[in-house]
């Protein structure tokens, strides 16, 4: 992701596009991330070699052209999410009127709804406001603060939405929203404080499973910190109860209600989208590293499937601006799997950010995908 903390010039924060680039940073260590760090015998720190595939561009879904009659022509991340009333909302994070990003009218999170949901024709058709996308949620942008959507999710006729608080990359909390209207209005639920399990609670992605859970890995949020992968499971009934979610751990042996320890190499995260589809599990996340950065999947057959052996293949490759084209895109992050999507059918949402008006969302369909 993403996004600067839209300080003056004179804040002494780093930019919008330092925080997006690719070169290398003083990453901390797992060290300094406490108890949450995974002990030796958890498993091997390097997974197997990623594993090459193809991509086509569909699509732009959101800029001038696309959501600039909802005063949404500079927006990202569009998290997709099939709403009870069989629409499409995709869940930006921040908007921007105006000439460019940093323009006027600075809003986040914001939803642009698609009527229908048919991956071969998709189309932005409208928004939650109307004629103009809203702020979905109170959120001033004081200080540079801003409120960055993680995921968002269906469970029956109720939506949930994850949300990261703060100035970018120093969150200060994560709250969790519900909407029982097709994600027009959004209520409150709850909160976890930003340095929770070492700060690897910060970023949260849900899978929600038909045996009545919703399996949830997280991060820390922050491109620059090597964080662990960690595993919670909720009762459907129960996500927006702290209380509830119960960890995945290795203390001699891995088991529910151990102290969460990562399930995965320690690496920089981007974003992270974990999906219950076909009757196996799609996990879809940037991997960003000093030297390398690209959207990867995993697909395995559990959540507690061993993800230090499972193939990482690269579903989207960085170029330059103008070389676009099959899987590689100019700054790219994002990677949020598309509601009907199947393993033979794979779109996934694409953002791209890389001058003030190359910023926007782009759906891709991932072919080759191994199973």
């Amino acid at each position: 992701m993403h996004r600067s903390s839209r300080s003056q010039p004179d804040s002494g924060r780093p930019s919008r596009r330092a925080l997006l680039r690719t070169s290398a940073g003083a990453a901390l260590g797992l060290a300094g991330l406490g108890a949450a760090a995974a002990p030796a015998a958890a498993g091997p720190t390097a997974p197997a070699a990623p594993r090459a595939i193809t991509g086509t561009k569909i699509r732009n879904l959101t800029g001038p052209a696309e959501t600039g009659r909802f005063a949404a022509p500079w927006t990202d991340l569009g998290i997709p999410v099939k709403c009870p009333d069989g629409s499409l909302l995709h869940i930006c994070g921040d908007t921007f009127d105006g000439g460019g990003v940093g323009g006027p009218d600075w809003r986040s999170p914001v939803g642009l709804r698609s009527s229908g949901s048919d991956l071969d024709n998709l189309v932005i058709d409208g928004s939650v406001g109307g004629d103009h996308a809203v702020g979905l949620v109170p959120e001033g942008h004081e200080g540079g603060t801003t409120a960055i959507p993680s995921d968002v999710f269906t469970i029956g006729d109720t939506m949930y939405m994850h949300l990261m608080r703060g100035v970018i990359y120093q969150t200060h909390h994560s709250d969790f929203w519900r909407s029982t209207d097709n994600g027009e209005t959004w209520e409150y639920l709850c909160q976890w404080p930003g340095d929770a399990l070492g700060g690897q609670f910060q970023q949260k992605t849900y899978a929600v499973a038909d045996d009545g859970w919703a399996y949830v890995y997280s991060t820390v949020f922050n491109r620059e910190t090597v964080s662990g992968l960690l595993l919670h499971r909720v009762r459907h009934e129960q996500v927006g109860d702290p209380a509830a979610y119960e960890p995945w751990g290795f203390d001699g042996g891995w088991a529910w209600g151990n102290a969460a320890t990562t399930v995965s190499g320690a690496r920089r995260w981007g974003e992270i989208s974990l999906r219950a589809m076909g009757g196996r599990y799609a996990f879809t996340y940037l991997h960003h590293q000093p030297d390398e950065i690209a959207i990867r999947a995993q697909v395995f057959d559990l959540p507690t499937s061993d993800l230090f052996q499972t193939p990482e293949q690269n579903l989207i490759l960085p170029t330059v601006p103008g070389g676009e084209g099959g899987n590689l895109v100019a700054h790219p992050y994002g990677g949020w799997v598309y509601p009907g999507s199947t393993f033979d059918d794979f779109h996934i949402a694409v953002s791209q950010w890389y001058d003030d008006q190359n910023y926007r969302v782009m759906q891709y369909r991932i072919d080759g995908l191994a199973v």
